[in-house]
């Protein structure tokens, strides 16, 4: 076993996980803004007594729009035990376009200081066997080995911190608009309350409505 190439190739994938991590973190970072935008603008409009949005609101796509329109669709026609179904299935669907990516973020705040760990002992595995190799007990160059070995557990640590702080601030978003979004399908599937009428002894055969 090659420790030195070991030892890079650990480096090589620390790094491209914090960049595949940042992508993600931006990426995630915009979407949720757009999201929760679309959604307030969706609730700006959206009441109890809606049937039809309009087109201010429906002329870009977003996950908000997607699960309210199919619920609005059925409003007139289906029961409310329909309703209540069409609902829990739109909330569900949303799941996955809010949280696609996120799993890569929770891998890399397990995965970096393990990877940092395993690269500190193949640094320093590396450092003795080129300390035996030459014959050198200068302790100064022992020193330096391993403080170039422990560079890869620095570094693990800190992937690792940046990508659970970046984690823990998304998921609090992705909270934010769920429970946006579940206000959106509760006033989608309220059935319009309609007037009925209220017949007394004193209206004389004559109904009035309340």
């Amino acid at each position: 076993m090659n420790a030195t190439l070991m030892h890079d190739a650990i480096f090589y994938v620390m790094y491209f996980s914090l960049a595949a991590a940042l992508v993600i973190i931006i990426e995630r970072s915009i979407w949720f803004a757009w999201t929760r935008r679309q959604a307030s603008q969706l609730a700006a409009v959206l009441t109890t007594e809606t049937h039809a949005l309009p087109e201010s609101v429906t002329r870009r796509s977003s996950v908000p729009l997607r699960a309210v329109q199919p619920v609005l669709a059925r409003k007139a026609q289906a029961s409310a035990e329909a309703l209540s179904d069409e609902v829990d299935a739109q909330y569900l669907l949303s799941k996955a376009a809010m949280t696609r990516g996120l799993w890569l973020l929770e891998t890399v705040v397990t995965a970096a200081p393990l990877l940092g760990l395993l690269g500190t002992v193949m640094g320093i595995i590396d450092t003795f066997k080129a300390l035996a190799a030459a014959g050198v007990s200068d302790a100064s160059q022992v020193s330096a080995g391993m403080g170039t070995a422990l560079y890869a557990t620095g570094l693990g640590i800190a992937i690792a911190l940046v990508c659970l702080v970046s984690n823990n601030f998304l998921q609090n978003r992705m909270e934010r608009i769920n429970e946006l979004l579940k206000v959106l399908l509760l006033r989608a599937a309220t059935p319009v309350q309609r007037a009925e009428p209220v017949a007394g002894p004193q209206d004389n055969g004559v109904r009035r409505y309340a």
